[in-house]
């Protein structure tokens, strides 16, 4: 379950300095050397964190939009680097969350990620979807219902395989109950973010408190069922 993290750049010594200071963190780096290939590559996967070469990747500061747009990666933390072209500010207002300029001390970008770190932690954790097995209820705004089985789950949603075929849009009513020596009751308003005839990916929108509570405890034990079986 360790952090995967995309680097933009042609720079062999700024590939050096992150790969060193991310692999402290046992944090996986993918490699692309150009924007449009980076783009492409976040369009179709969720990535933990991405660091950008601004100015010595061709369309790198322009890329920087393009790529916080992406569907998979709206959330993720950016870390642009930037040499005289493209300015702080610029790098910023263009979708980056953390900047620094060229030449690249390795203590400064150590300090950066000490702060980038958690937050690539946390965004994992939102994204990361744990493989169960539960019956689900789910309503639409129209008031029919549903039944199906959960296939995934994670901080931000779910994924159901429907006992009959459906195709919804818009705004779901999900309900299940949570495995426990007393099962606890769990219910959320959801967006279909995908679906199919047989399958849909429901985004959580609106999470009551004590079911907030409830899933977060669950989603702990998921993940120290997956550390100890790995």
């Amino acid at each position: 379950m360790g952090l995967e993290c995309l680097i933009v750049t042609c720079d062999t010594t700024l590939l050096g300095h992150v790969q060193t200071s991310l692999g402290t963190y046992g944090a996986s780096l993918h490699l692309r050397q150009d924007s449009a290939s980076a783009i492409e590559f976040v369009s179709r996967r969720h990535l933990d964190g991405l660091v950008i070469d601004c100015d010595d990747v061709s369309g790198g500061s322009r890329a920087l939009p393009g790529l916080r747009r992406s569907s998979a990666n709206k959330q993720t933390p950016i870390l642009a680097v930037v040499n005289s072209l493209t300015t702080v500010e610029e790098a910023l207002d263009l979708g980056a969350d953390f900047v620094l300029s060229k030449p690249i001390q390795q203590t400064r970008l150590r300090g950066v990620l000490d702060i980038a770190i958690p937050k690539m932690e946390h965004e994992h954790r939102r994204y990361f979807r744990y493989e169960v097995d539960l019956p689900v209820r789910f309503s639409n705004l129209l008031g029919q219902s549903f039944a199906a089985r959960m296939q995934n789950v994670s901080e931000g949603g779910l994924a159901i395989k429907l006992i009959d075929p459906v195709k919804l849009t818009g705004v779901v009513v999900v309900e299940f109950d949570l495995p426990s020596v007393e099962p606890q009751p769990f219910h959320a308003k959801t967006d279909v973010v995908w679906s199919d005839s047989f399958a849909m990916g429901l985004r959580f929108l609106y999470i009551a408190r004590q079911s907030q509570v409830v899933l977060q405890s669950w989603l702990n034990s998921l993940e120290a069922q997956f550390h100890f079986r790995t």
